[in-house]
């Protein structure tokens, strides 16, 4: 089963990300086997642990595609969001989630172990995102206030997650909300407006 010297060490790690991250797509957290990925490359799991360290390791290698995706997504979205850019920011994040719903969910499925860290690497891949909320935050932010974006998206990016997901997982359906990304955009649009509305009496 193993072929060993058909591919190199990056090139099996590459693989073994791309293919577990579609396996992943197909059946969700619960239902992942790393020893399917191995097999879908013609690998033993054993050349699996080999390259990636181990099963945190892999999930950890897949959620962080997730997230580049995800990232890359967004940016298409601002690309043609026209003028209302906040607007394109919450839709691009529903967006992504419910075509992506099982891949999505597995970032918060998988809670690493308390003696494994998030490498560096990984850690500013996943962190683009965030960036990229910051940076349009800080633009319908006054000049003068434009160092409290970091924060201030940090926590829209909670209120619309929280929102998301009870859109995910069915919770809104059951409360009869039948239009959550606009319940989630007003509630952004609120705390934007506070913050416009602060900064202007603090000058």
């Amino acid at each position: 089963m193993g072929r060993r010297s058909d591919h190199s060490r990056k090139e099996l790690e590459q693989m073994l990300i791309v293919e577990g991250h579609k396996h992943m797509a197909d059946v969700g957290f619960s239902r992942f086997s790393a020893r399917e990925v191995a097999k879908r490359i013609g690998y033993s799991i054993g050349t699996l642990y080999n390259v990636m360290g181990n099963y945190d390791q892999l999930i950890i290698a897949i959620n962080t595609r997730t997230f580049v995706l995800w990232t890359d997504y967004m940016r298409q979205a601002l690309g043609s969001a026209g003028d209302d850019r906040i607007r394109s920011l919450v839709e691009g994040y529903f967006g992504f989630a419910r075509a992506n719903r099982n891949a999505w969910m597995a970032i918060y499925d998988h809670h690493l172990p308390p003696d494994i860290r998030l490498p560096e690497e990984h850690d500013a891949l996943r962190g683009q995102l965030t960036e990229l909320v910051v940076e349009e935050v800080a633009k319908v932010l006054p000049a003068d206030s434009r160092a409290q974006a970091p924060r201030l998206a940090r926590s829209l990016v909670a209120t619309v997650h929280g929102h998301c997901m009870f859109d995910i997982n069915g919770s809104f359906a059951l409360m009869g909300e039948r239009e959550p990304v606009e319940l989630a955009l007003a509630r952004v649009r609120e705390s934007l407006a506070a913050a416009q509305v602060g900064a202007q009496a603090a000058t």
